[in-house]
């Protein structure tokens, strides 16, 4: 198993941990741990512990306020005023609150001298192997993946939006924007480790908050407009496209706030690592909070539910009218095109960690050949695999929302309660218990519904489906 257990520049830390495991063995020698187990090439390389609770805090960022939040007026738009609100605070407060639980099973972890840096070495130690091995690996991995996917191709499709402001009648296609992207994709992969993202994460963060406050601006602008579209705020009279439509709104504001990373990212903090999550969390939802609700609520009042996938569509009309200038729109389109690079080449990061475990030599330095060569070779790889899907499946949405509600809501809101109680065992006397029961019963319950729900979107999707089509 590739779990750590202490990390090399812990020094401090791991003494107290020795300290307090000699304490515990001298009074019941059942309770020692077991061996900590050698670093591997993945998490020495790609996973370096040497981050501030700044840096934590730009690479959340980057990773929960992506350019999906763009998609907030559609989910309104299934719910209404008074549910799509309520649901959009409820999901910052739950995933909010559930990121701080892994936060703390790992600080717990990494006291006893057993830091682990990696999700499925966190479910290796609390749930057992076979849960690490055949369910929390496989899904993470995928959910990640995916993201990665589903960047590259809205990447794409804005580079051919943005073309086609410019050339209406242009003959480019979209499969050519997406590889474009990709070869972009090509050179940020390689960078080494996940705490060499820090600065362009950073801007990522001005990135987001940029194209918000343009996606706020622009349907505020057209509101008010001579141009602007009659609004209906009335939700589907058909009682089947009614209850799939909710579910389905669920799982995008679900998966807006997704994650999936958390002991990647907190693996990214030097030593000690108490308290720097929750600083890097706090700055991270104070954009989130920001970004989400003035996207949601100006989108939705702006169009209704004529509110499309992303609200930059809504901007252009069916016969390609602009509806605010012509710079703005492509300002704000260049603005999400380059943080979608930097929310892709995070999610990278549980792939490049993979590769580099199974293909790195933890003997030789990171920078050295032996090291450097497969590195190169298998980053690329995968950005390659990436592109050619994006390319190859431009309704890829619909299986990213699939991904989404079958792997963001159970790691994200089922998972961290669970592991929590059993790591700390609160009493079912407690609030706290009844509270983590009460979230990972609820969320188990909307995984398989959400999950249904975007199953049925594909299948009414499915006639549209062509390979390489030009959407």
């Amino acid at each position: 198993m590739g779990t750590v257990a202490t990390n090399p520049a812990d020094t401090t830390e791991g003494m107290k941990g020795e300290k307090d495991q000699s304490n515990r063995e001298a009074i019941d020698p059942t309770m020692a741990d077991p061996p900590a187990a050698k670093l591997d090439a993945g998490a020495l390389f790609v996973l370096k512990s040497e981050g501030s609770w700044l840096h934590c805090g730009y690479h959340l960022t980057t990773s929960i306020v992506a350019p999906a939040l763009l998609s907030l007026p559609l989910a309104l738009a299934s719910l209404g005023w008074a549910a799509g609100v309520f649901c959009l605070f409820i999901a910052a407060a739950v995933t909010f609150y559930s990121y701080n639980l892994i936060s703390l099973v790992l600080e717990h972890q990494a006291k006893l001298g057993r830091r682990q840096l990696r999700f499925r070495d966190m479910a290796h130690q609390i749930l057992g192997p076979s849960w690490a091995r055949y369910y929390i690996g496989p899904i993470q991995f995928m959910v990640c993946f995916c993201a990665v996917v589903g960047n590259v191709l809205l990447g794409g499709q804005t580079m051919k939006s943005m073309y086609l402001i410019e050339k209406p009648e242009g003959t480019m296609k979209l499969y050519e924007f997406v590889v474009i992207f990709g070869a972009f994709m090509l050179v940020l992969a390689q960078l080494p480790s996940f705490h060499s993202l820090r600065h362009i994460n950073l801007l990522s963060l001005f990135l987001c908050l940029a194209y918000s406050a343009c996606a706020t601006g622009g349907s505020i602008y057209i509101g008010h407009s001579s141009q602007a579209p009659s609004r209906d705020y009335s939700l589907p009279s058909d009682k089947v496209d009614l209850i799939f439509g909710i579910f389905n709104a669920i799982a995008i504001i679900a998966t807006s706030y997704g994650n999936g990373i958390i002991p990647e990212i907190q693996a990214t903090a030097a030593p000690p690592v108490e308290g720097k999550m929750f600083k890097g969390l706090s700055l991270c939802y104070a954009v989130a909070l920001t970004t989400f609700f003035s996207v949601a609520i100006s989108g939705y009042w702006a169009f209704g539910n004529l509110a499309e996938g992303t609200i930059l569509a809504n901007f252009v009309t069916s016969d390609k009218r602009l509806l605010v200038p012509k710079w703005f729109l492509m300002m704000t389109n260049i603005y999400t095109i380059l943080q979608l690079s930097a929310v892709a080449v995070v999610y990278l990061q549980p792939t490049n960690e993979v590769l580099e475990g199974v293909f790195a030599n933890p003997e030789k330095g990171q920078h050295s050949a032996r090291n450097v060569i497969p590195r190169i070779i298998f980053r690329s790889l995968s950005v390659v695999a990436a592109t050619v899907i994006g390319a190859m499946l431009p309704f890829f949405g619909d299986i990213n929302a699939f991904m989404g509600a079958f792997g963001f809501l159970p790691l994200d809101f089922v998972v961290p309660a669970v592991v929590y109680n059993i790591t700390f065992r609160p009493s079912p006397r407690g609030s706290v218990f009844w509270i983590n029961t009460t979230i990972a019963a609820v969320f188990s319950v909307l995984t398989v519904v959400a999950s249904v729900a975007a199953v049925r979107q594909i299948a009414l999707d499915a006639k549209n489906y062509k390979l390489f089509a030009n959407v």
